[in-house]
């Protein structure tokens, strides 16, 4: 009884991590086809819209682009956008960034990958 307990322990942990490394591995495809909901705000390339400009944006410091009127709260956020602060920006942006002008989230967690996959391509417009 004691091995089939820890087996059934191992067999949810493996799965968990799969699943976990599934979203992780966000469809860049996919992303670009979730973008056009961001694509009112944010321009693909360097250009500032209502939002700024989503090229090269990982990687970089938020509250970074020249010539973007940023909220006071994104300036001094002192955030890097990487996987972990987009998943977390996109899935609750107020609660990441208290004061943040950005009130669109993205509640699914493999939508919110696969944007992120597609940020990724944003290297030179």
């Amino acid at each position: 009884m004691k091995k089939l307990v820890q087996f059934a322990a191992l067999a949810v942990s493996a799965a968990t991590i799969a699943s976990s490394s599934a979203h992780a591995d966000g469809d860049p495809d996919k992303g670009k086809k979730l973008f056009a909901r961001c694509s009112a705000c944010h321009a693909m390339g360097d250009q500032n819209k209502v939002g700024p400009g989503l090229q090269k944006v990982v990687g970089r410091p938020a509250g970074a682009v020249a010539g973007y009127n940023y909220s006071a709260a994104m300036k001094s956020s002192g955030l890097t956008w990487d996987d972990a602060t987009l998943d977390a920006f996109l899935k609750a942006p107020q609660a990441t960034v208290k004061g943040t002008r950005m009130n669109l989230s993205v509640p699914k967690d493999q939508d919110r990958a696969d944007v992120i996959a597609y940020l990724k391509t944003l290297t030179a417009q």
